[in-house]
């Protein structure tokens, strides 16, 4: 399980890894390249395994299929909202 979620953290992925992620929407461990790369990119921690492997919770299974399907069909998810803000 991640510390923080692929969801939250979604933006900040390079495409690279997005595009694997949609490529492979049953996934439900990332490689440690993978693993790496989104530490890289976030600056996030995440819980890996002792090959360097990452167990995705089930809320970022559900968030990739989510992308994945939208890829499918063109039509982004209206149930889901992205809030930009800053704080102080």
């Amino acid at each position: 399980m991640t510390e923080s979620s692929i969801r939250d953290q979604w933006h900040r992925l390079p495409s690279t890894v997005t595009q694997w992620l949609i490529d492979n929407p049953g996934c439900v461990i990332l490689p440690r390249t993978l693993s790496a790369e989104i530490i890289a990119a976030t600056g996030q921690p995440l819980h890996q395994d002792l090959h360097g492997e990452t167990a995705l919770g089930q809320q970022d299974v559900d968030f990739i299929r989510m992308k994945s399907r939208e890829a499918e069909t063109g039509h982004p998810n209206t149930d889901y909202t992205f809030f930009d803000s800053v704080q102080p």
